[in-house]
């Protein structure tokens, strides 16, 4: 059947499931039957106690059979709408052509954590999802059990059956719906998970998107293709730098545009940015091109504020200054400034890298409509974090959260951009301006985006180490210099916090004795914002970089190098390094495993033939990096002409995410990781003049085209191991992209690459 992600209220999903099975998995993975009358009780903003008690999904079969399955998540091109449920249906042993999955609202509430950023929707609702499959495929086969009066080990699921076996006889799910809704829902011992051996579509190739056929018909709905009678359109102009205000204007030129309604002052931000719009002045007409035409005829005058002088190019010197100073430490063992005075010259290596500002650029910029009738709002918008959204909305119109209801959409990308929901709470401010009952939709433009985003971090890495002539490392200095995503929520916050700094710096798991990790105190003059693998991108940069240098200081080859630089498999407790922040999870659970990363270094080399001869101007560059509780690793295979231009020949990417539920979405994002990756070496590079972003659209903020683009990309899934936990995928696969490309050019040409981008 053709899967379809309506979004319907649980009012309504719950009364279509009268007299059928309905489970609610909590997020502590506790299980519990929601009953016929409960639902009948539910409101559109209640939630009925006892039975269900902090429910994190739902999931029903119909008497037809049908099984629905909500999907408390945002879809932005992971497929989580797709493997979450799939395990579900997996546990159920249920035929997926009989699944229909339904897009949750916003609703922390109910649902728990909805922000789809930090890989961490398979990471933490695996586990739950398979209970609650279990659970309603053990009930179902004990109502046939008892249906039949027979031992229940005499029956068993077979795709969306519950068979006799031995008679054959067999009885479709909907036609047990209703006896299995009676019965008590199996919890802790009593709950049978399947073995893996027996799993239909758990780490199978057979399930595609459920949104795919609409995406490739253009019948799927983003934010930006969303639609209301009566609706207005609203552009905003902000201020170009960021901290600026509005001085004066004159709307009188806006509204002589023909189409043209309304010009809205937005306020500008107070403290720390957070999630607040930058401020400006939003112009409302009939259509998109005549918002966008009145507001070019705006005759704004600016008071830049405090960030008008920012220039990237003098803030790079800030930052270098910053890195050869000592800092704060974040990590320390041993005495490597001790170290690294006593040693010789010879024995000293230092290198400073460098990675400019960068955009999110994702496919879809920004949009979000928002409708005020009858005391409450209603959002329609592609958002990653929904209660985000649901929240800044009620706190900008004065309203409970549950008086705001949000409509998830489809994602055009996200990358970490569209958790930050400043886009939805300009739209309300606009709603609130226009009479009551007008759906008004703001959109963003590409430059908009480009230019008023929350980018990702510029940093200078510094390292230094000492490394005697048998190539032994004795000590290893990390020192970043980078504005902190916190300055996003404390006012004038410098320098990396914890998490930033956990990120491929401080749990580096190399056997080096004197280790000292430390972090200098610089401002930011721009917003920032987590972006995808965050700080692993430049700590990964610097680190795999150096690691490729003074192997060949060493005189010996990289991938042998690292290896023995990383030593032999062991398990490395996060707790033991200055307090890691190790991704959320806890480090008992979660150890940094030496023995996966050389699985992954392994794997990549291998698939790359590492260590064959090349053709002149070829170079095999290697990187690996442990990201979002997940290894890989990426080797680059370089052609470098005449001329000097790269070109990439091929890309081996290898990834243990522990077990690997949907590896077709697997091979995707690592795919996607590699073409994001490589554009941000090559080109990817925010720049600031006078506060002001120097970038506009994808002409001078480029992205990889066909030509450039790797003639292959080889994936290579590795341990698929059901006994660990799972990691995550969407952010890992970027951070050795960089660092592989820099190595393998420099083993083609003999020339180090320590600033980004490359052109």
């Amino acid at each position: 059947m053709n899967k379809t992600t309506p979004h319907i209220s649980r009012r309504r999903f719950l009364q279509g499931s009268l007299g059928a099975l309905t489970l609610a998995v909590t997020s502590t993975g506790v299980i519990s039957r929601v009953h016929a009358a409960q639902a009948q009780k539910y409101g559109a903003d209640s939630m009925p106690g006892g039975t269900v008690d902090d429910p994190l999904t739902f999931i029903s079969i119909a008497a037809s059979g049908l099984v629905t399955i909500v999907a408390h998540r945002a879809e932005m091109g992971t497929g989580v709408r797709t493997s979450l449920p799939m395990v579900v249906a997996d546990e159920l042993d249920a035929d997926w052509q009989q699944v229909t999955i339904v897009q949750a609202g916003a609703d922390e509430a109910r649902y728990g954590n909805q922000n789809v950023d930090g890989s961490r929707s398979v990471r933490h609702f695996l586990m739950p999802m398979r209970r609650a499959g279990a659970a309603m495929r053990q009930m179902l086969a004990r109502a046939a059990a008892q249906r039949w009066g027979v031992p229940l080990d005499q029956v068993r699921a077979d795709n969306h059956s519950i068979v006799h076996v031995p008679t054959g006889k067999k009885l479709g799910y909907g036609e047990l719906a209703a006896d299995a809704a009676k019965l008590p829902v199996p919890t802790g011992a009593a709950l049978s998970l399947k073995n893996p051996s027996e799993f239909r579509y758990i780490g199978k190739e057979a399930v595609k998107l459920v949104d795919l056929e609409d995406i490739g018909a253009g019948r799927a709905t983003y934010g930006i293709d969303f639609h209301l009678p009566g609706m207005v359109y609203a552009v905003v102009a902000r201020p170009p730098v960021v901290g600026g205000k509005v001085k004066k204007f004159d709307a009188n030129k806006a509204l002589a545009v023909a189409g043209v309604i309304k010009v809205v002052e937005i306020p500008t931000f107070s403290g720390a940015p957070a999630f607040q719009p930058l401020g400006g002045v939003a112009v409302v007409a009939r259509n998109t091109w005549a918002a966008m035409q009145g507001r070019a005829a705006l005759d704004i005058e600016w008071d830049d504020g405090p960030n008008a002088s920012y220039d990237s190019a003098a803030y790079r010197q800030t930052l270098e200054a910053a890195a050869r100073a000592p800092g704060q430490t974040m990590r320390n063992e041993g005495n490597a400034p001790q170290v690294w005075q006593a040693a010789t010259d010879e024995e000293r290596v230092s290198a400073e890298y460098y990675i400019p500002h960068l955009a999110h650029a994702s496919m879809e910029p920004p949009a979000a409509t928002v409708k005020i009738s009858d005391g409450g709002a209603e959002v329609w918008t592609s958002v990653q974090n929904p209660p985000a959204a649901q929240s800044a909305v009620a706190a900008r119109l004065g309203l409970k959260p549950e008086q705001v209801k949000v409509n998830v959409l489809l994602l055009g990308g996200g990358f970490g951009r569209k958790s930050k929901p400043d886009f939805v709470d300009e739209a309300a401010i606009v709603a609130k301006a226009m009479p009551a009952g007008t759906p008004v939709k703001l959109v963003w433009t590409r430059e908009d985006d480009i230019r008023h985003d929350y980018l990702h971090t510029v940093s200078v890495e510094r390292l230094e180490a000492v490394m005697h002539k048998d190539g032994h490392v004795a000590s290893w200095l990390h020192r970043s210099a980078a504005p902190t995503i916190g300055s996003l929520f404390t006012e004038g916050a410098q320098g990396e916090q914890l998490f930033e700094s956990a990120m491929s710096a401080i749990n580096m798991p190399y056997r080096i004795p004197n280790v000292r990790i430390e972090t200098g105190k610089v401002p930011a003059h721009t917003r920032i914002g987590w972006f995808r693998s965050v700080s692993n991108i430049p700590h990964a940069f610097a680190a795999q970089c150096f690691i490729a240098e003074l192997a060949h200081r060493a005189g010996k080859d990289h991938k042998a190098f690292a290896l023995d630089l990383i030593g032999p498999p062991r398990r490395i407790n996060p707790t033991t390094l200055a307090d890691t922040w190790n991704y959320s999870e806890s480090p008992e659970t979660y150890p940094y495993d030496t023995g996966r990363l050389r699985d992954v270094i392994e794997a990549a080399t291998r698939g790359a033939r590492w260590g064959r001869e090349l053709p002149k101007g070829h170079g095999l560059g290697l990187a690996f990096c442990y990201s979002f509780v997940s290894y890989t690793a990426t080797v680059v295979e370089v052609a470098v002409n005449a001329q000097g231009e790269p070109q990439i020949v091929a890309v081996d990417m290898a990834i243990d995410c522990g077990p690997q539920i949907n590896p077709e979405r697997i091979r995707a994002q690592m795919e996607g990781g590699a073409i994001m990756g490589l554009s941000l070496a090559l080109t990817g590079e925010i720049s600031f003049k006078n506060g002001r972003v120097e970038q506009g659209n994808f002409h001078d903020y480029t992205v990889l085209r066909h030509p450039e683009s790797p003639r292959v990309i080889r994936t290579h899934l590795v341990n698929n191991n059901p006994d660990v936990p799972p990691g995550g995928v969407g952010e890992p696969p970027v951070p050795p992209v960089a660092p592989a490309l820099c190595n393998a050019i420099f083993a083609a040409t003999g020339k180090r690459i320590r600033s980004l981008p490359l052109r």
